[in-house]
Protein backbone atom coordinates (compact mmCIF):
# COMPACT_ATOMS: atom_id res chain seq x y z
CA UNK A 1 0.00 0.00 0.00
CA UNK A 2 1.24 3.41 -0.90
CA UNK A 3 2.54 5.34 2.00
CA UNK A 4 0.94 9.14 1.73
CA UNK A 5 3.45 12.56 2.25
CA UNK A 6 2.06 13.98 5.36
CA UNK A 7 3.54 17.28 4.96
CA UNK A 8 5.20 18.93 8.32
CA UNK A 9 5.75 22.39 9.46
CA UNK A 10 9.41 22.57 9.01
CA UNK A 11 8.66 21.66 4.63
CA UNK A 12 8.72 24.71 2.74
CA UNK A 13 5.33 26.00 1.47
CA UNK A 14 6.69 26.36 -2.18
CA UNK A 15 7.20 22.65 -1.88
CA UNK A 16 3.61 22.43 -1.08
CA UNK A 17 2.27 24.49 -3.91
CA UNK A 18 4.78 22.64 -6.15
CA UNK A 19 3.43 19.54 -5.43
CA UNK A 20 -0.35 20.25 -5.01
CA UNK A 21 -1.09 23.37 -7.22
CA UNK A 22 -4.98 23.18 -5.98
CA UNK A 23 -3.77 24.43 -2.17
CA UNK A 24 -3.37 27.77 -4.11
CA UNK A 25 -7.19 28.69 -3.19
CA UNK A 26 -6.44 27.48 0.25
CA UNK A 27 -3.97 29.98 0.85
CA UNK A 28 -6.42 33.06 0.47
CA UNK A 29 -9.20 30.67 2.76
CA UNK A 30 -6.31 30.55 5.24
CA UNK A 31 -5.23 34.39 4.84
CA UNK A 32 -1.95 33.47 3.86
CA UNK A 33 -0.78 35.51 1.16
CA UNK A 34 1.53 34.71 -1.92
CA UNK A 35 5.37 35.85 -1.69
CA UNK A 36 6.26 34.03 1.11
CA UNK A 37 9.64 32.90 -0.60
CA UNK A 38 11.74 29.87 0.85
CA UNK A 39 9.87 29.94 4.21
CA UNK A 40 8.81 26.54 5.93
CA UNK A 41 4.85 26.38 6.69
CA UNK A 42 5.48 27.54 10.03
CA UNK A 43 7.18 30.15 9.37
CA UNK A 44 4.52 31.53 6.69
CA UNK A 45 1.96 30.52 8.86
CA UNK A 46 3.13 32.79 11.35
CA UNK A 47 3.62 35.58 9.70
CA UNK A 48 0.17 35.36 8.58
CA UNK A 49 -1.07 34.50 12.28
CA UNK A 50 -2.52 31.12 11.42
CA UNK A 51 -2.25 28.71 13.41
CA UNK A 52 0.15 25.96 11.92
CA UNK A 53 -0.98 22.54 13.07
CA UNK A 54 -4.34 23.49 12.07
CA UNK A 55 -3.36 24.52 8.37
CA UNK A 56 -1.30 21.62 8.37
CA UNK A 57 -4.66 19.32 9.67
CA UNK A 58 -6.46 20.58 6.31
CA UNK A 59 -3.86 20.49 3.99
CA UNK A 60 -3.15 17.22 4.54
CA UNK A 61 -6.47 15.83 5.06
CA UNK A 62 -7.49 17.59 1.44
CA UNK A 63 -4.47 16.09 -0.25
CA UNK A 64 -3.42 12.89 1.23
CA UNK A 65 -7.28 12.15 3.26
CA UNK A 66 -5.63 11.79 6.46
CA UNK A 67 -8.57 12.46 8.88
CA UNK A 68 -7.84 11.14 12.15
CA UNK A 69 -8.90 13.84 14.04
CA UNK A 70 -12.08 12.61 16.11
CA UNK A 71 -10.32 13.52 19.62
CA UNK A 72 -7.56 16.50 18.05
CA UNK A 73 -7.89 18.49 20.62
CA UNK A 74 -4.44 20.41 19.09
CA UNK A 75 -7.01 21.74 16.19
CA UNK A 76 -8.09 25.65 16.38
CA UNK A 77 -11.46 26.09 15.98
CA UNK A 78 -10.69 29.92 15.41
CA UNK A 79 -8.60 29.27 12.61
CA UNK A 80 -11.15 26.31 11.19
CA UNK A 81 -14.01 28.83 11.28
CA UNK A 82 -12.15 31.58 9.61
CA UNK A 83 -10.74 29.34 7.20
CA UNK A 84 -14.55 28.41 6.17
CA UNK A 85 -15.87 31.72 6.35
CA UNK A 86 -13.19 33.01 3.77
CA UNK A 87 -13.53 29.68 1.89
CA UNK A 88 -17.59 30.94 1.34
CA UNK A 89 -16.33 34.33 0.68
CA UNK A 90 -14.20 33.16 -2.34
CA UNK A 91 -17.08 30.81 -3.55
CA UNK A 92 -19.82 32.89 -3.72
CA UNK A 93 -17.99 36.14 -4.73
CA UNK A 94 -15.74 34.94 -7.11
CA UNK A 95 -15.48 31.42 -8.07
CA UNK A 96 -19.96 31.69 -9.10
CA UNK A 97 -19.53 34.53 -10.96
CA UNK A 98 -16.33 33.84 -12.78
CA UNK A 99 -18.04 30.37 -14.28
CA UNK A 100 -21.30 32.18 -15.02
CA UNK A 101 -18.89 34.85 -17.10
CA UNK A 102 -17.39 31.70 -18.67
CA UNK A 103 -20.85 30.40 -19.81
CA UNK A 104 -22.21 33.05 -21.57
CA UNK A 105 -19.34 33.15 -23.43
CA UNK A 106 -19.18 29.85 -24.23
CA UNK A 107 -22.41 29.66 -25.47
CA UNK A 108 -24.24 30.33 -28.40
CA UNK A 109 -26.95 33.61 -26.56
CA UNK A 110 -29.18 32.42 -29.68
CA UNK A 111 -29.67 29.07 -28.68
CA UNK A 112 -32.51 27.71 -26.74
CA UNK A 113 -30.64 25.53 -25.62
CA UNK A 114 -27.76 27.29 -24.57
CA UNK A 115 -30.30 29.70 -22.80
CA UNK A 116 -31.63 26.90 -20.87
CA UNK A 117 -28.18 25.54 -19.69
CA UNK A 118 -27.68 29.48 -18.12
CA UNK A 119 -31.01 29.27 -16.27
CA UNK A 120 -30.22 25.84 -14.49
CA UNK A 121 -26.91 27.34 -13.85
CA UNK A 122 -28.69 30.43 -11.84
CA UNK A 123 -30.89 27.84 -10.26
CA UNK A 124 -28.01 25.81 -9.11
CA UNK A 125 -26.09 29.20 -8.06
CA UNK A 126 -29.03 29.98 -5.79
CA UNK A 127 -28.82 26.64 -4.14
CA UNK A 128 -25.63 27.16 -3.03
CA UNK A 129 -25.90 30.66 -2.10
CA UNK A 130 -29.00 29.43 0.17
CA UNK A 131 -27.14 26.64 1.38
CA UNK A 132 -23.83 28.87 2.44
CA UNK A 133 -26.15 31.62 4.07
CA UNK A 134 -27.71 28.99 6.18
CA UNK A 135 -24.76 28.08 7.59
CA UNK A 136 -23.50 31.70 8.03
CA UNK A 137 -26.55 32.86 9.79
CA UNK A 138 -26.77 29.42 12.08
CA UNK A 139 -23.70 27.18 12.77
CA UNK A 140 -20.88 30.32 12.18
CA UNK A 141 -22.00 32.90 14.87
CA UNK A 142 -23.07 29.52 16.83
CA UNK A 143 -19.42 28.09 16.73
CA UNK A 144 -18.44 32.02 17.67
CA UNK A 145 -20.78 32.23 20.96
CA UNK A 146 -18.67 28.90 21.79
CA UNK A 147 -15.44 30.59 21.60
CA UNK A 148 -16.92 33.26 23.37
CA UNK A 149 -17.92 30.86 26.13
CA UNK A 150 -21.91 31.76 25.69
CA UNK A 151 -23.41 28.74 23.95
CA UNK A 152 -26.80 29.66 22.12
CA UNK A 153 -29.19 26.98 24.39
CA UNK A 154 -31.27 26.06 21.21
CA UNK A 155 -28.82 24.95 18.97
CA UNK A 156 -25.90 22.51 18.95
CA UNK A 157 -23.28 21.45 16.13
CA UNK A 158 -26.14 17.81 15.66
CA UNK A 159 -28.72 20.89 14.55
CA UNK A 160 -26.55 21.24 12.01
CA UNK A 161 -25.05 17.82 10.79
CA UNK A 162 -28.79 16.82 10.19
CA UNK A 163 -29.29 19.44 7.68
CA UNK A 164 -25.89 19.46 6.00
CA UNK A 165 -27.13 18.19 2.63
CA UNK A 166 -24.92 17.52 -0.66
CA UNK A 167 -24.78 20.88 -2.84
CA UNK A 168 -23.35 19.15 -5.69
CA UNK A 169 -26.20 17.37 -7.58
CA UNK A 170 -26.98 20.12 -9.50
CA UNK A 171 -23.38 20.79 -10.87
CA UNK A 172 -23.47 17.19 -11.98
CA UNK A 173 -26.09 17.40 -13.65
CA UNK A 174 -24.80 20.57 -15.68
CA UNK A 175 -21.78 19.24 -16.66
CA UNK A 176 -23.23 16.10 -17.77
CA UNK A 177 -26.20 18.43 -20.09
CA UNK A 178 -23.09 19.99 -21.41
CA UNK A 179 -21.32 17.30 -22.84
CA UNK A 180 -23.82 14.89 -23.37
CA UNK A 181 -26.39 17.59 -25.59
CA UNK A 182 -25.05 20.84 -26.31
CA UNK A 183 -24.66 21.25 -30.13
CA UNK A 184 -21.17 21.05 -31.18
CA UNK A 185 -19.68 24.73 -32.00
CA UNK A 186 -16.77 24.69 -33.58
CA UNK A 187 -15.78 28.59 -32.87
CA UNK A 188 -16.86 27.82 -28.93
CA UNK A 189 -15.44 24.57 -28.40
CA UNK A 190 -12.19 25.28 -26.96
CA UNK A 191 -13.77 28.23 -24.73
CA UNK A 192 -16.48 25.35 -23.47
CA UNK A 193 -14.01 22.75 -22.37
CA UNK A 194 -11.67 25.36 -20.73
CA UNK A 195 -15.50 26.11 -18.59
CA UNK A 196 -16.15 22.54 -18.60
CA UNK A 197 -12.59 21.94 -16.84
CA UNK A 198 -13.32 24.82 -14.22
CA UNK A 199 -16.68 23.11 -13.51
CA UNK A 200 -14.59 19.72 -12.87
CA UNK A 201 -12.46 21.66 -10.65
CA UNK A 202 -15.23 23.44 -9.07
CA UNK A 203 -17.12 20.03 -8.00
CA UNK A 204 -13.88 18.59 -6.70
CA UNK A 205 -13.69 22.09 -4.70
CA UNK A 206 -17.11 21.64 -3.22
CA UNK A 207 -16.29 17.99 -1.95
CA UNK A 208 -13.67 18.56 -0.61
CA UNK A 209 -15.62 21.79 1.38
CA UNK A 210 -18.10 19.90 2.71
CA UNK A 211 -15.80 17.41 3.80
CA UNK A 212 -13.68 19.56 5.85
CA UNK A 213 -16.84 20.53 7.73
CA UNK A 214 -17.97 16.91 7.98
CA UNK A 215 -14.74 15.37 9.29
CA UNK A 216 -12.85 18.33 10.80
CA UNK A 217 -14.91 21.02 11.91
CA UNK A 218 -17.88 18.89 12.93
CA UNK A 219 -15.62 16.96 15.52
CA UNK A 220 -13.56 19.92 17.08
CA UNK A 221 -17.29 21.61 17.52
CA UNK A 222 -18.48 19.13 19.15
CA UNK A 223 -14.90 18.76 21.86
CA UNK A 224 -15.75 22.30 22.62
CA UNK A 225 -19.56 22.03 23.29
CA UNK A 226 -18.33 19.04 25.81
CA UNK A 227 -15.87 21.59 27.63
CA UNK A 228 -18.20 24.28 27.76
CA UNK A 229 -20.26 21.45 29.29
CA UNK A 230 -17.83 20.70 31.91
CA UNK A 231 -16.55 24.08 32.95
CA UNK A 232 -20.43 24.81 33.23
CA UNK A 233 -21.26 21.30 35.84
CA UNK A 234 -17.63 22.61 37.84
CA UNK A 235 -18.92 26.37 37.88
CA UNK A 236 -22.83 25.12 38.84
CA UNK A 237 -21.06 22.59 41.70
CA UNK A 238 -18.58 25.48 42.71
CA UNK A 239 -21.76 28.05 42.85
CA UNK A 240 -23.32 25.75 45.41
CA UNK A 241 -20.44 24.77 47.80
CA UNK A 242 -18.99 28.39 47.67
CA UNK A 243 -21.78 30.39 47.58
CA UNK A 244 -25.37 31.31 49.91
CA UNK A 245 -28.40 32.35 48.81
CA UNK A 246 -27.73 35.65 48.02
CA UNK A 247 -24.21 34.91 47.19
CA UNK A 248 -22.33 37.67 49.19
CA UNK A 249 -22.42 36.17 52.74
CA UNK A 250 -19.24 35.27 53.79
CA UNK A 251 -18.54 32.16 56.60
CA UNK A 252 -16.69 33.98 59.48
CA UNK A 253 -13.45 32.55 61.15
CA UNK A 254 -15.42 30.90 64.16
CA UNK A 255 -17.89 29.71 61.59
CA UNK A 256 -14.85 27.36 59.97
CA UNK A 257 -13.26 26.07 63.41
CA UNK A 258 -16.97 24.89 63.47
CA UNK A 259 -16.68 23.73 60.05
CA UNK A 260 -13.36 21.85 60.72
CA UNK A 261 -14.68 20.35 63.87
CA UNK A 262 -17.37 18.86 61.78
CA UNK A 263 -15.25 17.33 59.27
CA UNK A 264 -12.74 15.81 61.98
CA UNK A 265 -16.42 14.16 63.04
CA UNK A 266 -16.82 15.68 65.91
CA UNK A 267 -20.32 15.74 67.65
CA UNK A 268 -21.58 18.98 68.93
CA UNK A 269 -20.61 18.79 72.20
CA UNK A 270 -17.42 17.49 71.10
CA UNK A 271 -16.47 21.13 69.09
CA UNK A 272 -18.37 23.53 71.82
CA UNK A 273 -15.61 22.00 74.55
CA UNK A 274 -13.25 22.45 72.03
CA UNK A 275 -13.94 25.86 71.44
CA UNK A 276 -15.20 26.39 74.34
CA UNK A 277 -18.31 27.94 73.48
CA UNK A 278 -21.62 26.80 74.38
CA UNK A 279 -23.48 23.86 72.57
CA UNK A 280 -26.18 26.49 71.92
CA UNK A 281 -23.63 28.89 69.87
CA UNK A 282 -22.27 25.60 68.05
CA UNK A 283 -26.01 25.29 67.19
CA UNK A 284 -26.43 28.28 66.20
CA UNK A 285 -23.54 27.95 63.88
CA UNK A 286 -24.38 25.30 61.92
CA UNK A 287 -27.65 26.50 60.67
CA UNK A 288 -25.74 29.69 59.83
CA UNK A 289 -23.26 27.58 57.62
CA UNK A 290 -26.06 25.90 56.07
CA UNK A 291 -28.30 28.95 55.55
CA UNK A 292 -25.32 30.77 53.49
CA UNK A 293 -23.91 27.69 51.98
CA UNK A 294 -26.67 26.32 51.11
CA UNK A 295 -25.12 22.76 52.44
CA UNK A 296 -26.54 20.95 54.67
CA UNK A 297 -24.50 17.23 55.47
CA UNK A 298 -21.16 16.66 56.59
CA UNK A 299 -20.03 14.88 53.59
CA UNK A 300 -21.00 18.47 51.61
CA UNK A 301 -19.45 20.62 54.41
CA UNK A 302 -15.84 18.16 54.09
CA UNK A 303 -16.13 18.80 49.86
CA UNK A 304 -16.50 22.55 51.18
CA UNK A 305 -13.79 22.27 53.52
CA UNK A 306 -10.92 20.94 50.98
CA UNK A 307 -12.09 22.99 48.10
CA UNK A 308 -11.21 26.22 50.51
CA UNK A 309 -7.92 24.36 51.93
CA UNK A 310 -9.73 24.45 55.44
CA UNK A 311 -8.61 21.09 56.09
CA UNK A 312 -5.76 18.56 53.94
CA UNK A 313 -7.77 15.78 51.70
CA UNK A 314 -5.02 13.52 53.02
CA UNK A 315 -6.44 14.08 56.62
CA UNK A 316 -10.02 13.27 55.74
CA UNK A 317 -11.56 9.97 56.25
CA UNK A 318 -12.94 8.69 53.51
Amino acid sequence: MRQLKLYEAGDKMISLIKDNYSLLQSLGSFGINLGFGDKTVQETCELNDVDTYTFLAVVNFTINGYSKFENDEQLDVQTLLHYLEASHTYYLDFQLPFIRRELEESLDADDRLGRLIMKFYDEYAHEIQRHMKYEEKTLFPYVQSLLEGQPASDYSVDTFSKHHESTDQKLRELKLMIIKYLPANAQLNNQLTATLYDIYNNEEWLRLHAEVEDKIFVPAIRRLEQQLKQYDVTKNITNMVFKGVDGNETISDREKDVIIGVVQGMQNKEIADHLCISINTVITHRRNIARKLQIHSPAGLTIYAIVNGLVDISAVKL
